[in-house]
């Protein structure tokens, strides 16, 4: 899976860590994410803005790292652009 791909997929469930942000408390947080609403992920309990983060997801043993800002967009129409 690609970046241009993971903007598209559903999230939850996946496995996430915050290796870059604005708010630095938030760096290095990870785990499953549990919920999801446009401008906000929830890893292991913990929301942090999607806005000024940097996300690694974990897919199948592949890093994939992305800007929170590309994914700033209601899941149900993220994922339902094609």
């Amino acid at each position: 899976m690609d970046v241009k791909k993971i903007t598209r997929h559903e999230l939850i469930g996946l496995k996430a860590k915050i290796t870059d942000a604005k708010n630095k408390a938030n760096i290095g947080i990870q785990g499953k994410i549990i919920d999801e609403t446009k401008n906000t992920i929830s890893i292991e309990g913990k929301k942090i803005l999607k806005k000024n983060v940097e996300i690694e997801f974990t897919i199948n043993n592949k890093k994939i790292k992305i800007d929170g800002e590309k994914l700033q967009k209601n899941p149900i129409d993220r994922t339902k652009s094609r």
